[in-house]
């Protein structure tokens, strides 16, 4: 499963940060990757406030081969990243793994995920990163919530949950 907060305009990132505020969207990425495997880039792993974050195994992909990062798992490969995710779900008994970013690591998983949990945040910022376009002949959304914007939260978001769709 893929876990991603996206601007209107596209936009998941600037200067390596998040381009917004929501307090309320962060506990529902903890809830959603709560239990699971993480699989995450060394450059978005760094922007955590929190690290490693709690609850999750943390398997940050670098290609800094010499890197050591005390409480997560690091692998130089996606497909590593990925295979060590699926060993620690199955380890721990969950159904899936959640990558979790940046978008290198999107860009490499994205045609193997067969889920998506996308927060589309309503807004346009600048960015230098953004999230490729969900394709609606590969795509089906199955699930989507609308939130107000809280008194801790830059904008108003929804949360799209997207499936796969079986070829023929």
């Amino acid at each position: 499963m893929l876990v991603v907060a996206v601007a209107e305009n596209g936009v998941i990132g600037q200067g390596g940060r998040l381009p917004w505020r929501l307090k309320s969207e962060m506990r529902h990425f903890r809830d959603v990757t709560w239990g699971r495997p993480v699989v995450v880039g060394r450059r978005t792993y760094e922007s955590f406030a929190r690290k490693p974050l709690p609850g999750r195994t943390n398997i940050v992909v670098t290609r800094d081969r010499a890197l050591a990062i005390p409480g997560a798992l690091v692998t130089t490969s996606v497909a590593d990243a990925l295979a060590a995710a699926r060993g620690d779900a199955l380890r721990r008994g969950v159904d899936e793994i959640s990558v979790v970013g940046g978008a290198d690591i999107y860009a490499q998983t994205l045609a193997v995920a067969d889920r998506l949990v996308v927060t589309r945040v309503k807004l346009h910022p600048p960015g230098d990163t953004t999230f490729p376009r969900i394709d609606p002949k590969l795509w089906c959304e199955v699930e989507r919530t609308d939130h107000a914007a809280g008194p801790d939260d830059e904008a108003a978001y929804s949360i799209h949950v997207y499936e796969r769709l079986l070829s023929s």
